[in-house]
């Protein structure tokens, strides 16, 4: 009998031990499953970040990236679970790269002062520096990266909060076949550096990817199908002897074409951003809303297989949407005020299985897993629950 509950206890050690270390790296996840947001800003119209909170949650989005760290923000999103990844502007980065104290001011004040109730998991330093008008700001890139880096690490949140930059296809030399892919000659001086600290703290590439975009500019050579996740013949690469049916994929495929050449096989790709506006100029006729819900839609669904591309099988594709809502202060041409999938209102603008901001039945009086989720607790505390609930049976039993 004795030797029969030491058994037992062993058996309990073996599945606590396991299941704690299982959480521990849950509560380090930047990215829970395979689909985000791009929560904008840029309008007088959206509802109040308050709203923003309830919205995301009644629609299951549990990752969200913001362009800054407004701190009413981060007050509203106390306390909800949404995993959230706050923005350094490009504006900053200069002073950030010349001055580590004030790096860890920033830090302080806008990601530690907000933990843990603000779920905060990642710092975007900076989007799509390299690549773009300002070499200054090129130059500045690494060593603010370093900066925020060294803060985070001195409060100790290294292991929770994830440090990236992200890049658009801007960064690339060539893309098409995505094979073929690497870096343009004056980015990779910059692109090299920043990608082996990456490297070293085990922070993924990040990819603006609009299939949209580069259909808009190649209509003449570009199947439309292909971009939209449509049935299309795709394209074959004959170097890999990979066929690709849609676009979005052969996009990060040529990242990961440009970061094993410049030596960086094992980094992932991660998408921060993709999406497909609703309306445009007249040179942007495949902005419809009718097509912006075909490439969500099917991105929505391509995201929940959980499965990885034809070039890294193994890697999940993960992907950030925009975005929430249409920014009717945007500048440019007018698709870019027009990739939200919610009304100002909070309703849908287009169905694409979201339900937007309507009142729901009456709760069950049972606490299922998908109702702990929906309140917003993470896993790590639903696998507490589970551990307590099976260690309370094994003790029962003896």
């Amino acid at each position: 009998m004795k030797s029969r509950r030491c058994h037992r206890n062993q058996l309990l050690f073996t599945f606590l031990l396991f299941f704690s270390q299982k959480t521990e790296l849950l509560t380090a996840e930047a990215f829970t499953g395979t689909y985000g947001i791009n929560y904008g800003r840029i309008a007088d119209n959206i509802p109040s970040p308050d709203e923003v909170a309830t919205l995301l949650r009644a629609a299951k989005i549990r990752n969200v990236r913001i362009y800054d760290a407004d701190h009413s923000v981060l007050e509203a999103f106390s306390g909800t679970g949404l995993q959230l990844v706050v923005g350094l502007p490009n504006g900053y980065l200069k002073d950030m790269s010349a001055n580590a104290s004030q790096a860890m001011s920033w830090v302080e004040e806008n990601v530690q002062a907000f933990l843990p109730k603000t779920s905060i998991c990642g710092i975007a330093v900076g989007n799509e520096v390299l690549g773009g008008g300002d070499n200054e700001l090129w130059e500045a890139l690494l060593g603010a990266v370093k900066n925020v880096y060294k803060a985070i690490n001195k409060l100790g949140l290294a292991d929770s909060v994830q440090i990236t930059t992200s890049h658009s296809q801007a960064v690339f030399a060539n893309s098409y076949p995505p094979s073929s892919c690497i870096f343009e000659e004056n980015v990779a001086q910059y692109m090299k550096p920043l990608l082996e600290f990456f490297s070293q703290i085990g922070s993924p590439f990040c990819l603006n990817a609009y299939p949209f975009l580069a259909y808009t500019y190649n209509p003449e050579n570009i199947d439309i199908n292909y971009a939209l996740f449509e049935k299309t013949n795709g394209i074959y690469d004959m170097k890999t002897d990979l066929h690709y049916d849609n676009m979005l994929d052969a996009q990060i495929d040529a990242a990961y074409a440009a970061l094993e050449d410049a030596g960086f096989k094992k980094m992932e790709v991660i998408v921060t951003e993709t999406g497909w506006a609703s309306r445009g100029d007249d040179n942007e006729a495949a902005a419809t809303v009718n097509n912006a819900r075909t490439y969500n839609y099917n991105l929505r669904k391509r995201l929940a297989k959980k499965k990885g591309t034809p070039l890294r099988p193994k890697m999940v594709v993960k992907a950030y949407i925009f975005a929430v809502f249409n920014e009717n202060l945007k500048p440019g041409p007018t698709s870019e005020r027009n990739f939200g999938l919610f009304k100002p209102d909070g309703s849908i603008s287009y169905d694409i299985g979201f339900h937007g901001l309507k009142s729901s039945s009456a709760d069950s009086s049972l606490l299922s897993l998908k109702a702990v989720q929906a309140r917003g607790l993470s896993k790590s505390y639903i696998l507490i629950l589970t551990i307590s609930a099976a260690a309370s049976f094994l003790f029962l039993k003896q």
